[in-house]
């Protein structure tokens, strides 16, 4: 089995930063919107070079997204910046009525997604806002793994015409995805190959599968772990193809159990071919205050639940 290191960790908010200020310097239609929250979504390389191309709304996230759907008319590329809660509850009107339902040209670049937010708790943390977003008809959402698959997928999105959710974190995770990838919006990356178990994960959720692969393998279980950074449009052909393989599959990720990637993944096999599922996946609650990682081992979501996810899977085959 392919084996994945690591020599530093990074936040992918800082990808996102990354990729921003490469496209300033490459694509003069991007412009940058902010809610009051320039340091928490590292834009200020981007408004160091462009600062003619930066914008400062303050705590009006709603009227962000009014001024961003309105840019696109003029041909400009809005990217808009706050944390994820604020990015999609606070202002799902207007992202519904003046983005989506208008087909606007939008960036929605949301940080500290997941429980992984950490200490401000709850009501910052969210765990629905894949399930808002990708029930929007038209909206992609992308949730990318690490540090440079964030600052690729940021590069990518702007050649995309249409509206976009990227979702990234706060905390440093393992660098361990290439930095010259090519990112494909809606392409899964087949991580590991495996004959007994499908592992498909989503964000900070694909290094944990692939730390649980490595455990797997020392129990003679073989996975593999597909990397789903496009939970809309979904691969379904990789899905398919791979379960056809292996016969069961455990979808892992930072978010409800209700509307992420499970259920997408699971419409998918209800619709083409039926097998057993577990899901690692917060199970509707909400989240609290707290360190990370210690938030991440009460609420399940590590590899030590992906092995024994995997383990209840295969005794249903």
């Amino acid at each position: 089995m392919k084996k994945y290191t690591f020599t530093e960790k990074k936040d992918t908010r800082s990808g996102f930063g990354a990729g921003l200020a490469e496209l300033g310097r490459t694509n003069d239609k991007v412009v940058a919107l902010c809610a009051d929250l320039i340091g928490s979504l590292k834009m200020d390389e981007f408004i160091k070079e462009n600062p003619e191309r930066f914008f400062q709304i303050g705590i009006a996230e709603a009227n962000m997204m009014g001024i961003a759907a309105g840019m696109t008319i003029g041909g400009k590329i809005p990217f808009t910046g706050t944390f994820a809660n604020f990015s999609t509850a606070r202002v799902y009107d207007q992202i519904r009525q003046s983005i989506a339902y208008s087909d606007k040209n939008v960036k929605i670049c949301a940080s500290h997604a997941g429980l992984t937010l950490g200490e401000d708790g709850a009501t910052h943390q969210t765990l629905e806002d894949i399930g808002l977003m990708k029930m929007l008809p038209g909206m992609v959402v992308i949730n990318p793994c690490d540090y440079n698959q964030t600052k690729a997928a940021t590069i990518a999105i702007a050649d995309y015409v249409g509206p976009v959710y990227l979702r990234f974190g706060r905390p440093s995770v393992p660098v361990f995805m290439p930095k010259d990838q090519k990112f494909e919006i809606g392409k899964a990356i087949q991580l590991t190959e495996g004959t007994d178990v499908t592992i498909i994960a989503t964000g900070h959720l694909v290094w944990e599968a692939l730390q649980a692969s490595e455990q797997l393998e020392k129990k003679g279980i073989s996975a593999e772990v597909i990397n789903i950074h496009t939970i809309k449009p979904l691969d379904e052909d990789a899905i398919l193809k791979s379960v056809a393989k292996t016969g069961c599959v455990v979808t892992a990720e930072e978010h409800n159990i209700l509307g992420g990637l499970g259920e997408s993944v699971s419409r998918t096999l209800v619709a083409h071919k039926p097998a057993p599922q577990e899901f690692v996946a917060v199970n509707d609650t909400f989240g609290e205050s707290g360190a990370p990682a210690q938030l991440m081992e009460k609420y399940k979501l590590n590899d030590k639940a992906i092995v024994r996810a995997v383990e209840k899977v295969i005794k249903r085959k």
